[in-house]
């Protein structure tokens, strides 16, 4: 052996060594600014999402306001100076055309921005008689009843026909006359009527009215079409009402004609009901504060709701609603902040369940009956105003002030229907016999209230998702846990990918076959669907403790980890009995029909796509989300832990219990988490397995609306800007910091259990 044997030297500072080297620190630059970019970007990109819905909700929180425009002379002021007064002011749709009734039975049409005068029209008056009241019938109509002083009154209709002369818009005011120009009698006895109401509808013509000796009039005008539809004529029916006019300060009716509210001038109101043809004094109370005078009450848009304001300034709304005895009672709904000065002027809006008002002071104040907030409360005036109007679009305030001067307001009141109470409390609407939770954003009803509560949804979205947590939580981590601790590795190669492969299913196919096929066979099987809830873990633990007692050279001859095999057949036949049992079982013990006997006997309505099918359909979903995560925790324990806990003696179940859920119970909770936000986060499961109706049960019978179901339905069909489009835009906010708070949450519990067992 020579002693001189050369050692071989490896070199590596060879160039390729060195330009692999460079290469290699360049692809991990590389990559390390790909990631931070990919996780900056995804931050961004969530940042962005989170101030676009700001950004369209913030809108909704802006108050009202009110700007001066235009100060004029009231036009037309020159015929018969000194007599001509303004009985009524009103507005077309665009706020560019008003019109002013006069004293002197004439209609003054005339620009809105300046005063210009565009039409003058004078109304039929009859021969030695004169104007004495003029009516509305109501915010959002364009027909008034003119009183006269020899009893009769004339019915007129105000139009607007817009043209396009040379490309620019012309709007030419017409005064229609719907049943003739000839006036109709209201008081026989030919006394003046001082005070004027009427009700146009489709079969009958109301017109009530307060004459001059201190009666009150009631007359109802039956439609008769002609064969041709061009003209229509009335036939009367005449009544006294059963009160002393010289109480009454105003006579209101109703939008179906039933209901007379005769408004007194001691703070009282006769309610009189005519739904039998004969009219009859159905309740008189006190509608005022400390025994003031109605200072003015108005119909609100819909004909149903009264707006009262008292002589100290209170303000009040009030409507019809069945009693303990299942009476009409006129019920005070709610009450509004005002001082302690009078109401001179009140204004319905005309397309909204707002109105607003001015003081005696000249203050403007601007209420939302559905809210129940005041949106505005600003001195526009130093004097008292004498009449009113506001456009059909509320974006155009006009009033008349004691000087004879016009003074016009540009309003911006974009959402006044939104509040906090009116989006997460009980709101009290028309018609509704007591404040409830509800969402109903449109109607065929041009008066409709919209009902914009956030609770039904925000109610359902937990309801949907605890349901599907309660099927796919066991099941995804209890299978989880065997996969990953006790099954074969042969066989976990295979079920793993399986299960996982559920996760690609379309959730819009199983919406469909939710809604289609298996919300029709839980209703046909109900008491098999149960029996199966039942029989199904009660015959899995029965054959492992069967299996548990065979001998040791049967168990034995199954390979460990491939027990779970057996359980397939016992699934199936479990299933299969638990489900032929459904039919015997609804003879026997619910008279052949369950879904009746849960309806009848225990008062539980049924619905046929409810919360048990969606929690069935999106638990199904669910289960690879949950059961991925926690498969893969539980296998990423570190194998010396458990190879310890063996070794000194503990038991593999005692091993997991104690060793490996505790290690790995951050994976576990994020599993948990994840899935239940993809829970709150489903849309179409939801959508097409339950009725989609927005009500507030935990009943596991009844279906639900969802926030994200809500979204995906209203968003295309809503009107871009409009309240009810951001409040949708407010429900994916809430979603989305439903989901963030969540998240958030969890991470930090995370965290703690990480902290807590990463010891171990």
């Amino acid at each position: 052996m020579k002693e001189n044997s050369q050692v071989p030297v490896i070199d590596f500072d060879t160039p390729q060594l060195r330009m692999h080297r460079k290469i290699r620190s360049y692809k991990d630059k590389v990559a390390e600014v790909g990631v931070g970019v990919g996780g900056i970007s995804v931050i961004i990109a969530i940042l962005l999402i989170f101030l676009y819905l700001l950004y369209e909700v913030f809108p909704l929180l802006k108050s009202a306001s009110v700007e001066p425009v235009a100060e004029y002379t009231v036009p037309a002021t020159s015929v018969l100076p000194g007599a001509a007064k303004t009985l009524h002011l009103a507005m077309e749709e665009q706020g560019e055309v008003a019109m002013r009734l006069t004293s002197v039975g004439e209609a003054v049409f005339f620009n809105v921005a300046d005063g210009e005068v565009v039409k003058r029209v004078q109304l039929p008056v009859p021969q030695g008689a004169e104007l004495t009241s003029v009516a509305n019938e109501g915010p959002a109509s364009h027909f008034f009843a003119l009183g006269y002083s020899d009893g009769t009154a004339l019915v007129i209709k105000e139009r607007y026909r817009i043209t396009y002369p040379n490309d620019k818009r012309l709007i030419t005011p017409l005064i229609e006359y719907p049943f003739g120009q000839e006036p109709l009698t209201i008081d026989d006895n030919g006394s003046a009527l001082t005070n004027i109401t009427l009700h146009n509808g489709e079969e009958n013509l109301m017109i009530s009215a307060i004459s001059a000796d201190k009666k009150v009039h009631l007359s109802k005008f039956a439609k008769e079409e002609s064969m041709f539809g061009d003209e229509i004529s009335l036939e009367r029916t005449a009544h006294q009402l059963p009160v002393d006019g010289s109480r009454v300060k105003k006579v209101l009716v109703s939008s179906d004609q039933r209901w007379v509210y005769l408004a007194g001038n001691q703070g009282q109101i006769d309610v009189i009901d005519m739904s039998t043809g004969e009219p009859a004094l159905n309740a008189r109370l006190k509608v005022t504060e400390q025994n003031s005078a109605v200072a003015e009450v108005k119909m609100q848009l819909g004909g149903l709701s009264l707006l009262i304001a008292d002589a100290t300034g209170h303000l009040s709304q009030w409507f019809l609603v069945r009693d303990a005895q299942n009476e009409w009672a006129l019920t005070k709904i709610r009450s509004f902040e005002h001082d302690a000065t009078p109401v001179a002027l009140m204004i319905p809006e005309h397309r909204r369940k707002g109105f607003l008002t001015v003081d005696e002071k000249g203050q403007l104040s601007i209420y939302s009956t559905t809210a129940e907030t005041v949106l505005l409360n600003e001195q526009i005036m130093d004097q008292k105003a004498i009449a009113g109007a506001i456009d059909p679009r509320a974006k155009t305030l006009m009033i008349e002030r004691a000087d004879g001067t016009i003074q016009t307001f540009k309003v911006e009141n974009e959402h006044p229907e939104v509040s906090w109470s009116s989006l997460w409390g009980k709101v009290w609407y028309e018609s509704y016999q007591e404040p409830e939770y509800t969402w109903q954003s449109s109607a065929s009803s041009n008066d409709f209230e919209p009902k914009f509560s956030l609770m039904p949804l925000a109610f359902g979205t937990l309801k949907a998702a605890f349901y599907a947590m309660i099927i796919a939580t066991p099941l995804a981590i209890a299978g989880a846990v065997y996969t990953a601790y006790f099954m074969a590795p042969a066989m976990r190669r295979k079920v793993k990918p399986v299960i996982e492969l559920m996760e690609a299913l379309p959730t819009v196919i199983l919406g469909f076959l939710a809604g289609l096929f298996l919300a029709p066979y839980v209703e046909a099987n109900l008491p098999g669907i149960f029996a199966l809830l039942i029989l199904m873990p009660l015959g899995i633990v029965g054959f492992a403790f069967a299996w548990a007692q065979m001998p040791s050279k049967v168990r034995h001859a199954v390979p460990d980890g491939w027990d779970a095999a057996l359980l397939i057949p016992v699934v199936l036949i479990v299933g299969w009995f638990a489900l032929s049992l459904s039919q015997p079982l609804e003879t026997v013990l619910f008279d052949g029909d369950m879904r009746t006997w849960l309806s009848t006997d225990l008062g539980i309505p049924f619905d046929q796509r409810n919360a048990l099918v969606v929690g069935l359909a999106m638990g199904f979903a669910v289960i690879p989300t949950i059961f991925s995560i926690t498969e893969d925790a539980i296998f990423a324990v570190p194998k010396h832990l458990s190879y310890g806990s063996l070794a000194l003696g503990a038991t593999p179940w005692q091993t997991l219990t104690r060793v490996v859920l505790p290690t790995a119970s951050p994976g576990i909770f994020s599993a948990v988490m994840i899935g239940m936000g993809r829970a709150v986060g489903e849309t179409m499961i939801v959508l097409m397995a339950t009725g989609n109706t927005p009500i507030m049960d935990a009943n596991i019978f009844e279906g639900m609306r969802t926030l994200a179901a809500n979204i995906a339905v209203e968003v295309p069909e809503s009107e871009v800007g409009s309240s009810h489009y951001r409040i949708l835009f407010l429900a994916a906010f809430v979603l989305f910091m439903f989901t963030f708070v969540v998240n958030t949450a969890a991470e930090m519990i995370r965290q703690r259990l990480r902290k807590k067992y990463g010891a171990l």
